[in-house]
C-alpha cells in the first residue's frame, strides 16, 4: 500500500475503489453542507484529499484523473516536487511581512520576472494580488486614474470576476449579477468575436459594434478608458478569440488612445502553449492579469502594466496579503517549470487532444471542439446534455468542468503524459456516447 501511494501520479488514469461518491465523500458532503456558504456553486460530490501530477485520491482511496485542474490552478500538477520545495523552504525563512509597506525580497524577484517576460519586454511594473478578481478591480482603478475616463467596456460571454468593480464588467451569466445592484456604473458590454462578412465576400475584422453602435449612440470613445478582453473566454464557454477581431481591438484602442487590458488569469502562465495567450496572436496589451495558475494553485495574482501606464502615486493601492512571500516563491518556481517545458508540452497535448476529441463533432450531439494547448471546449446542443455529460465523467473518475451554456472544459494540468491524455480523451468519448446511448437531448 505505501508503494502504491508513494506513486500516485504514475497512473495512466483513474482506479476506482468504490462507486462516486463513495461513503466517506458523502459524509464529507453532508457535513461540508451543514456550515459553508449556500453560495458555493459544487459541480460534483468530489472531495480530493491528496494530489501528485495529473491524479488526486479521493476520502474513500478512489483515484481521480484530474481534467479541470482546479478550475485551471494546479498549473504545474499536484505537488510538483519543485514547487513544494520551494514553498517549504519559504515557510520555513518567512511566512508572511507586508509588501505593501515593506520591501520583502521574494516580492521584487516575482515582479522582476514577470516584467521580463511580460510582453512589454523589461518596460513593465507589476503589482501582486491575491486572487485575479483583485487583479481585475486593480486594473480598473488603474486605467481610470491614468487616463482620467470614466468608462470601461468588456464583452458578452465574460468573466473577469465577484467583487463589485469585477463583477460588473463580467457578463457570462446574470447569475453573478442578480440582487447585487446598483452596480459600479461607467461599464458597457460589446459582442465577443464581433467579426461577420458582407456580402461581397469580406470580412469585418474591426470589432464592428464598438464603433458603428457603442462610439456612435452611448459613449464617445473619448470617454472610455480601457477595454478590457479575454483572449479566451473562460467561464463564457472556452471561445477562442478571432485572430483578426483581437488585433483590429488593439488598433481601434491605438486609434483612440484607449487602454487595452488582457485578462490572462485563466489563460496565462503557459495554458494556451506560450507563457502569455497573446504571445499566440501577436498582440501586445498595456496591461495584462495573471492569477489561476500563476504559483501552482496557492493564492496569488498579478497587474503586468507598461512602465509609463502604472503612475499612480504612492498610498493609491496596496494589498495586505497580496505577494505573499510563499506564494511568491512558489510562483517563481512556476515560471522555470512552464517556461523551462510545461508550456511545450501544453501546445503538444493540447493538439493530441483535440485530435482525439475532434470526432466528437461529428455527432449530432457536439457543435464544436475548439481551444489553444490545454484549455479545450467541447459545446454541446444543450446544457442538459453538457451537464449530464460532465457527471457520467464523474462517475468514471475523469474530472471535467462545465463553462458557458453548454460547454464542457478540459483543462488538466501542464504536466499531464500522452497516456493520460488518451485515457481522459477515451472517457470523455465514453461519456459522450453513453448519454446519446440514454436519450439525453
Amino acid at each position: 500500500m505505501n508503494d502504491q501511494v508513494s506513486r500516485l501520479g504514475d497512473h495512466s488514469g483513474p482506479v476506482l475503489r468504490t462507486p462516486l461518491p463513495g461513503p466517506r465523500a458523502r459524509r464529507t458532503v453532508a457535513e461540508d453542507e451543514q456550515v459553508t456558504s449556500p453560495s458555493l456553486p459544487r459541480a460534483y460530490p468530489c472531495v480530493p484529499v491528496r494530489g501528485e501530477g495529473c491524479l488526486i485520491e479521493d476520502a474513500d482511496g478512489n483515484v481521480l484523473l484530474d481534467f479541470n485542474a482546479g478550475i485551471a490552478t494546479n498549473s504545474t500538477g499536484h505537488a510538483h516536487p519543485r514547487v513544494v520545495a520551494a514553498v517549504q523552504e519559504q515557510a520555513a525563512r518567512l511566512l508572511h511581512y507586508c509588501s505593501s509597506d515593506f520591501y520583502v525580497p521574494v516580492y521584487a524577484e516575482l515582479c522582476a520576472r514577470l516584467a521580463g517576460l511580460s510582453p512589454f519586454g523589461e518596460d513593465a511594473r507589476v503589482f501582486l494580488a491575491n486572487s485575479g478578481t483583485e487583479a481585475v478591480e486593480a486594473s480598473l482603478k488603474l486605467a481610470r486614474r491614468h487616463t482620467g475616463r470614466p468608462h470601461v467596456v468588456s464583452f458578452l460571454g465574460s468573466f473577469h470576476g465577484r467583487t463589485y468593480g469585477s463583477v460588473s464588467v463580467t457578463g457570462s451569466k446574470h447569475t453573478y449579477r442578480d440582487g447585487f445592484g446598483p452596480l459600479p456604473p461607467g461599464v458597457f458590454h460589446a459582442p465577443y468575436n464581433d467579426t461577420f462578412t458582407h456580402p461581397d465576400g469580406t470580412r469585418t475584422t474591426v470589432p464592428g459594434y464598438l464603433e458603428d453602435v457603442l462610439f456612435t449612440r452611448l459613449t464617445a470613445p473619448e470617454e472610455v478608458a480601457a477595454v478590457l478582453v479575454e483572449p479566451v473566454l473562460g467561464e463564457g464557454g472556452y471561445v477562442p478569440a478571432d485572430a483578426d477581431w483581437l488585433r483590429g481591438l488593439r488598433a481601434l484602442c491605438d486609434r483612440h488612445g484607449i487602454l487595452l487590458i488582457a485578462d490572462e488569469v485563466q489563460t496565462g502562465c503557459g495554458r494556451t502553449g506560450a507563457f502569455w495567450a497573446c504571445d499566440r496572436y501577436g498582440v501586445t496589451p498595456d496591461i495584462l492579469l495573471a492569477g489561476k495558475g500563476l504559483a501552482s494553485g496557492l493564492p496569488l495574482s498579478a497587474m503586468i502594466a507598461r512602465a509609463g501606464v502604472m503612475d499612480w502615486p504612492v498610498g493609491t493601492h496596496g494589498s495586505t496579503f497580496g505577494g505573499n512571500p510563499v506564494s511568491c516563491a512558489a510562483a517563481l518556481a512556476t515560471a522555470d517549470l512552464v517556461t523551462g517545458s510545461l508550456a511545450e508540452n501544453a501546445l503538444k497535448q493540447g493538439a493530441f487532444l483535440l485530435d482525439r476529441l475532434q470526432h466528437l463533432a461529428d455527432g449530432p450531439h457536439v457543435e464544436s471542439v475548439t481551444g489553444l494547448g490545454l484549455m479545450i471546449g467541447v459545446t454541446f446542443a444543450s446544457a442538459r446534455f453538457a451537464a449530464e455529460v460532465e457527471a457520467a465523467c464523474f462517475r468514471r473518475g475523469l474530472l471535467v468542468l462545465q463553462a458557458g451554456d453548454r460547454t464542457v472544459r478540459v483543462s488538466p494540468p501542464l504536466v499531464l503524459r500522452e497516456d493520460q491524455a488518451a485515457t481522459g480523451a477515451d472517457l470523455l468519448c465514453e461519456a459522450v456516447a453513453a448519454c446519446a446511448a440514454a436519450g439525453i437531448r
